[in-house]
């Protein structure tokens, strides 16, 4: 199969001295897709990347949630996975255990939106998430905007090629969680307008060629011309 090549369940992508990467199964030689999805090759490994699917955590993996319930030593946050997330009061800056349920409130209350990094999971426990970190923590202004996770790969590009040239020529600040949300926060509401149109448009045409320098033709239609230097608009 060719890159990027949409395949259904059941249907050979490779064959030969491939691995099997996630989303398929091989037998003897072949590999099969598991997944309907868009094919990948990885030096000599293959794998599926499915056009819809949930979130499923891995350690390292940043994520945008939502403060759903304070507990007794800390919260419980719905990061779009089949399982919600603990935020427990030793992973936030400064704060050490035990906590009075009140003060817990005056860290994250109810409706927080939080940025944090997964720092533990295993499929026999829900998430552990923290939010030690550089640029985690609160959010507190910004636009979320919510895409399907399997697209997260393409919106953030080969090496952040695509991320870093949305950053750039909206001159906006664009947090990306693995779980699909993603925060937009500009200079003006017009821009971060632009940049979620942009992503919305990655999501919908992630599986064309050619998706870089549309994006890029259509940013610079709607901002009239504008570009930013340095964080300026010019």
């Amino acid at each position: 199969m060719e890159k990027r090549q949409l395949v259904a369940p059941g249907e050979m992508v490779a064959e030969g001295g491939y691995f099997a990467g996630e989303n398929v199964f091989k037998e003897n030689d072949r590999i099969f897709a598991s997944r309907l999805g868009l094919v990948e090759v990885a030096g000599n490994r293959v794998h599926v990347v499915p056009i819809k699917g949930c979130y499923v955590p891995y350690v390292g993996d940043p994520v945008i949630g939502r403060i759903v319930d304070i507990g007794m030593s800390g919260w419980s946050v719905d990061i779009s996975a089949p399982y919600p997330a603990l935020l427990p009061a030793s992973e936030t800056f400064g704060h050490r255990q035990p906590f009075p349920k009140a003060d817990l409130a005056k860290i994250f209350d109810v409706g927080d939106l939080v940025l944090a990094k997964v720092i533990a999971f295993d499929r026999t426990r829900d998430p552990l998430i923290t939010v030690k970190g550089p640029e985690l923590g609160k959010a507190t202004s910004g636009r979320v905007v919510e895409i399907s996770p399997t697209k997260i790969p393409r919106l953030i590009g080969r090496k952040g090629s695509m991320i870093s040239t949305l950053k750039k020529q909206t001159g906006c600040q664009i947090m990306v969680g693995q779980n699909g949300l993603v925060l937009v926060s500009g200079k003006s509401p017009e821009d971060e307008r632009v940049a979620v149109s942009a992503i919305y448009m990655i999501e919908r045409e992630a599986h064309t060629r050619g998706l870089t320098d549309r994006i890029q033709e259509m940013i610079r239609k709607e901002l009239g011309g504008r570009e930013f230097v340095s964080g300026k608009a010019s």
